[in-house]
């Protein structure tokens, strides 16, 4: 049993990660090299067609920044938040026998949080379309 303890101790040395380093260093100059090599023996024709941004086939018209309804990021960043809660329940759900009473109390008070928030959001109708 004191051998393996002692292996695990020794295990964690600069040593044993010069193979990933080595590994890294080849990686990217691999990729360096790739890129120097299409620069160079790549084709360089600068047409209008090639200069033209690629829309799928669809022909562009107007200009891209356009006045976009606040709706739409209101809504992505409500869904983001709310998201989010989601994730950070996970553990707790994994969890909750072994965190006890404390954590579900912390628990009910992020949920509680939250609902304060939804309320409000509901209250100011921002999920509301209709303009």
């Amino acid at each position: 049993m004191y051998y393996f303890l002692l292996n695990i101790a020794n295990a964690n040395t600069a040593a044993n990660y010069f193979p990933i380093g080595v590994q890294l260093l080849f990686a990217a100059g691999f990729v360096a090299t790739m890129l120097a090599l299409s620069a160079l023996v790549g084709p360089k024709r600068k047409t209008k067609d090639k200069l033209e941004t690629f829309t799928s086939g669809i022909e562009s018209h107007g200009d891209a920044r356009q006045p976009v309804a606040i709706k739409y990021f209101l809504v992505a960043i409500l869904f983001v938040l709310f998201d989010v809660e989601v994730i950070f329940f996970y553990p707790y759900a994994v969890n909750f026998k072994a965190l006890g009473w404390e954590a579900f109390f912390a628990v009910l008070m992020f949920v509680a949080f939250f609902l304060v928030g939804f309320i409000y959001i509901i209250k100011k109708q921002a999920l509301k379309w209709e303009d």
